[in-house]
């Protein structure tokens, strides 16, 4: 999800999560909160894990053993 959006949708659920707040239910905006920026978290864990992770098309090095003599 693009910044813009996230902004966009904070901005839009603002009125509504400071109604429940007012009407002393701020936990509930609370939990809705929370769960949007658990899942836009783990979206942005996945796309990093995804950069990270090596290609399978590299070929891996081999050790060489020495002989000791």
């Amino acid at each position: 999800m693009k910044i813009n959006y996230t902004f966009l949708f904070l901005i839009i659920s603002a009125w509504p999560l400071y109604y429940l707040y007012q009407h002393q239910l701020g936990a509930i905006s609370f939990l809705v909160l929370a769960i949007f920026f658990f899942l836009k978290s783990m979206k942005e864990l996945k796309m990093i894990k995804k950069e990270e992770k090596p290609d399978d098309n590299q070929p891996k090095r081999e050790k060489i053993k020495q002989n000791s003599r």
